[in-house]
Parts: C-alpha cells; structure tokens; sequence
C-alpha cells in the first residue's frame, strides 16, 4: 500500500557570466604575472561556482513538499499521501473503548469485525452525498466495520481521502454547515456488511444513524453510520447530532445508534488526526 512520493525538481542552476578579475580601469600586470593572475581568477570562479550549485541543491531540498510550509501546511500535505503507509490498525483499531459515550454517560466498547479493501468511492454514498463530496475528488476511501459488545447494533466507520486542497476543503465544509447536509437523510453513507459476521444484513435499509465530518486540517472526510445487528428495517433513520441530544426520544436515540455513530466516527477522526501529526513531525527529522 505504499510508494514513495516523487521529489521535488532541484532548481535551475545559472553558469555565471564571464567576468575579468582584474576591473577595467586596472592596469593589466607584466607578462611574467599574468599565469598567476589566470589561476586565481580561475579558483574564485570553481568557489562561486561549487556555492552556487551547493545554493540550488539546498533549495531543492527545502522547497520539498515533506520539508517546506508551515506546520499546519505539512500535515495537510501529509494528510493526502498517509493512506498508503499507515497500518489498519492505527486508523481502525482491532478494540475501542470509551468510558462515557453511551447515553447517560455509559461505557461503551466495540470490535471491529472487518476491514473493507482500500477503494474508490464508487457506490459507497448517497447519490445526493456522493454528489455534495464530488468538487473534493477521491483518492482513496479507507472503511471498516465495528460491533459493540452485545453484538446488537453494528456501525460502519470510512475515511475519504480528497483531492482537495485546503481552500477546498474549507469550502466544502462551509456548505455542510451553512446548508445542514449532514442532518438529511438522503445524504447517508452506505454500510460496509462483511460476509460472514454479524454485520452481513446490514444494508442501506438497516441504516438508523450517521454521522459527517468534513476535515480541513487535512484533505479528509470521515464518517459512521450504524443500525442494528439482527438486520431489521423501519427505523426512522435520524442523524447523530440529532439522535445525541439530552431528551431526544427517538428509536435511534433510545437505542443509543447516535451515540455509536458520533463516538466511532470520533474515534476514527482523532487517531487519523495524531497518525497526520506523528509523520509530519517526522519529516522534519
């Protein structure tokens, strides 16, 4: 899953122009004098020469795309590429756990039960979604399903990474805000149902809850939705802000799919987050 990023172009190297060393007002020197003369103007040219294209070689170096920018600027570069050498396990770890994100503040833990192979986003959302999320672009969507410990709800957790700079990024986050594309129902993303598991009748019916995020620290976008493991259908889907809300009554919120969209998708956008961190920080080594 991984290939190595091509380098940057080493800058242009400029000859320097023919020069004299002696200025031209200067009397030229005895004949005897001109061969040391020569060899010295020589040597100050190697010396430019060797500073100049030691200049260039180190210019390429910092305007290298790992070593060049901000902070901020590095980590959203890195935030692209970071797919291909990140382990399963740190974006989707086999086991999470969190002491307080269950309704009432409940303990929850989940497993995870399979792990899609990396794709493109053929088919993963919404046709509405999948055309809010198209000016982004994909480059790769990364996803893996969870069950929590009774094996009663199952929840999908995916990872889009964009195309998109971080103007764009900004962009299309703005748009979710400001039109509230991640409260409506006909922008869900699908469900991954691993053969074989307790996930395997989950399908776009069984869908109770979600959850979207769009990043822009890095080109991303990550998001959950989950529905119950024995595969029923006729839940009034409702997103997990929604669902999550103190005194919400709906069957997604009662069941706590709210609660397990928000707190897995969290999960999954923190430890990308810190993987982001951890090898831009490393570049610079």
């Amino acid at each position: 899953m991984s290939t190595e990023a091509e380098p940057a172009p080493a800058l242009p190297v400029r000859p320097l122009p023919a020069a004299s060393y002696f200025p031209p007002q200067m009397p030229r020197p005895a004949a005897g004098r001109r061969s040391g003369a020569r060899t010295l103007s020589a040597a100050v040219c190697l010396v430019l020469g060797l500073g100049l294209i030691g200049g260039a070689l180190a210019g390429s170096w910092l305007t290298d795309g790992s070593s060049s920018g901000t902070a901020a600027e590095r980590a959203f570069a890195r935030g692209g590429t970071l797919w291909r050498t990140v382990p399963v396990d740190d974006l989707f770890p086999p086991r999470l756990r969190a002491d307080a994100a269950g309704p009432g503040g409940a303990e929850r833990v989940w497993t995870r039960i399979g792990v899609a192979p990396d794709s493109g986003c053929e088919a993963a959302f919404d046709p509405l979604l999948e055309k809010a999320l198209a000016p982004a672009g994909c480059t790769r969507l990364l996803r893996a399903t969870y069950t929590d410990a009774t094996s009663t709800t199952v929840t999908t957790v995916g990872l889009l990474v964009t195309a998109a700079d971080s103007q764009g990024m900004r962009d299309l986050r703005r748009r979710f805000a400001d039109e509230r594309l991640d409260e409506r129902a006909d922008l869900m993303p699908r469900p991954y149902a691993p053969r074989g598991t307790v996930a395997e009748d989950f399908g776009d019916a069984q869908r109770a809850s979600w959850a979207v995020s769009v990043l822009t620290d890095a080109p991303a976008v990550v998001y959950a939705v989950t529905g119950f493991a024995d595969g029923r259908t006729g839940t009034p889907p409702q997103p997990a802000g929604l669902a999550t809300r103190p005194g919400a009554t709906s069957a997604p919120a009662q069941a706590g799919l709210g609660h397990e969209a928000a707190a897995l998708a969290g999960h999954v956008e923190d430890g990308f987050r810190q993987a982001v961190r951890r090898t831009a920080q490393g570049s610079l080594r």
